[in-house]
Order: C-alpha cells, then sequence, then structure tokens
C-alpha cells in the first residue's frame, strides 16, 4: 500500500497538468488526485475540493498533500482538520514546490516509503 499524492493550486489547470506529469512519470500504481481552482471555476482554492481529492487519492499509508499558495496551505489545513479523526493523523503537507515536489514524492511513494519518509524527501527541495 502506498501513499496517496493530491496536488492543490489555485489554478485547476496547474493543479491537473501537475497530477498529470506525476501519472506519465511514475505510473498508475499510486493515487494522484487534484483539486484546484474556487467553486465558481475561476482561481481560488476550495476546502470541500480538497476534502474530496484526499478521499480520491486515500490509503491508509496516508495521503501527501503539495500546495502552490499560501491560501492553498491554509485551505489544506482546514480540509484536514474537517477529517474523520482516524484520518487526521495520516495526511500532511509538504513544505516542497508543486511539480518537482509532486514527482519526488510520488516516485518515492511508489517505492512504498513511509508517509514521514515521503514528505521528508518532498522537503529537502525546499532545503536547497
Amino acid at each position: 500500500m502506498n501513499v496517496g499524492i493530491v496536488i492543490v493550486s489555485h489554478s485547476s489547470k496547474v493543479a491537473e497538468g501537475a497530477a498529470d506529469m506525476v501519472r506519465q512519470m511514475v505510473g498508475d500504481q499510486l493515487s494522484v488526485a487534484y483539486a484546484g481552482g474556487d467553486e465558481s471555476g475561476g482561481l481560488g482554492t476550495s476546502v470541500a475540493r480538497i476534502m474530496a481529492a484526499i478521499d480520491a487519492a486515500w490509503s491508509d499509508a496516508g495521503v501527501a498533500i503539495l500546495v502552490d499558495l499560501g491560501g492553498a496551505e491554509t485551505n489544506s489545513e482546514m480540509a484536514m482538520e474537517m477529517l474523520p479523526p482516524e484520518r487526521q493523523g495520516k495526511v500532511v503537507i509538504c513544505n516542497a514546490p508543486i511539480v518537482e515536489g509532486a514527482v519526488i514524492a510520488a516516485t518515492e511513494a511508489s517505492g512504498g516509503s513511509s508517509l514521514e519518509k515521503v514528505q521528508a524527501v518532498a522537503e529537502e527541495l525546499s532545503a536547497q
């Protein structure tokens, strides 16, 4: 069972494109979902869409979320707080560039690494 990946962007096209890139590079053995844009289809993020993406990518191994801007992180945190208690500790936000971080996180997850390891490897990008 592999960690799932969720990509959250203010742009639905950026989120979809990053998810597509991950799938093409890593394959379909990994659950990858995305949430982009606000409820009206404009720029922004939606807690409900993020929650749906977490559900779509759900794995008992956990879910790693990658975000593009501050509002995406804030709404992802709110979505995490609204999860059932048994899921709350199994979702993390990776402080990493959205595209590169998603590819690195997905590559690590596809090898069966733990949620903590997936997050650490993705976040190494920010330290450079």
